[in-house]
């Protein structure tokens, strides 16, 4: 996985500030040339490797046999609209999902060289260094990361409250607009905590295992809510302002976003 990663990144560094031009899915969903020939390579490395393996790319949508119990979940290029603006966050997200569990992720960075790698039961690392989610205990201490779904225009009012509640119980509240750096960076501790909806799988598959395997806890926005890779409402954090942050959310209004 993290040769595959390292090969899809070395085609978005070749693209990136280099591009002619980008095409709209929608009226702030961007994608480039990088984003196709990123995923072209990542997806023929897995056919190549595992041909009986099915495969869910954000571009090409499902692959190969939808009755294995493997899934390869692919992000070619998360934060593109970062990358078309010439910014430097942005990543390759990779992850392998054994019926319906997580099990596996690669997360790369390709503009700061760093991957971020973890497999079931085996921890998280990055460029092969043992990572650890924060230690802070209170939210008051935490810094939390967000982001927006595409739909922002018609949730804006909602997205404001919960904004405004976490902003004033919380030391900092920031957003990178890459959902798989923000899950890796809430695993490597430089980040206490991690929400948002309107996720796709693709955006979070790599993540959920990093973050885990680093001490990290992922789950759905609502206390006791499960996580759900096909309906991300996500929370990820360190695990000791977990549910501190619901709690805010819930004064935000949270329990009013779309399911």
């Amino acid at each position: 996985m993290e040769s595959i990663a390292r090969a899809a990144g070395d085609v978005l560094m070749k693209h990136f500030r280099k591009l002619d031009g980008y095409e709209k899915k929608g009226s702030i969903d961007l994608l480039t040339v990088a984003d196709k020939e990123s995923e072209a390579v990542v997806i023929e490395a897995i056919r190549r490797q595992f041909p009986d393996h099915a495969i869910l790319a954000e571009e090409g949508g499902k692959l190969g046999d939808e009755s294995s119990d493997y899934l390869w979940v692919i992000d070619p290029l998360d934060g593109t609209t970062n990358y078309a603006h010439g910014l430097r966050i942005f990543a390759v997200s990779i992850g392998l999902v054994h019926k319906g569990e997580p099990i596996a992720g690669v997360i790369l960075a390709p503009a700061f060289d760093e991957l971020y790698s973890a497999a079931l039961g085996n921890g998280a690392t990055r460029n092969g260094e043992p990572i650890h989610v924060s230690d802070t205990a209170v939210l008051g201490d935490a810094l939390v990361v967000t982001g927006f779904p595409y739909s922002r225009a018609q949730h804006a009012d909602l997205l404001g409250e919960m904004l405004k509640a976490v902003l004033v119980k919380t030391q900092g509240l920031t957003r990178f607009g890459a959902a798989a750096w923000d899950m890796a960076c809430v695993a490597a501790g430089h980040l206490d905590a991690f929400y948002e909806w309107g996720l796709q799988p693709w955006d979070m598959a790599a993540g959920i295992v990093i973050v885990r395997e680093a001490g990290g806890v992922v789950t759905g926005l609502l206390p006791d809510e499960p996580l759900d890779l096909y309906k991300p409402r996500t929370i990820a954090s360190n695990g000791r302002v977990h549910r501190a942050l619901q709690d805010v959310l819930l004064t935000g209004g949270v329990e009013r976003v779309p399911k």
